[in-house]
């Protein structure tokens, strides 16, 4: 999954290692989700969204997951 995680870090000048200290997580996890490799829980999602201090649900492309998303025909 796309995410700004990497844009974000740098912007703010802080380290692979500050952000993942600040979130709790190893910096190999930083790493993983900055390559799209690792999709983060929701907690870890939300802890990197406070930290760099940006919106959860503008960080992270979604799209892909659109069309995973069913609906109810109701008639």
């Amino acid at each position: 999954m796309d995410n700004l995680v990497k844009a974000l870090r740098v912007k703010r000048k802080m380290t692979q290692g500050d952000l993942a200290y600040c979130c709790g997580v190893s910096r190999q996890t930083i790493i993983s989700i900055e390559k799209g490799v690792f999709s983060p829980s929701l907690a870890l999602a939300y802890k990197l969204a406070k930290v760099l201090n940006y919106r959860l649900e503008d960080m992270y492309d979604f799209s892909e997951l659109d069309s995973e998303i069913k609906t109810l025909d109701h008639d």
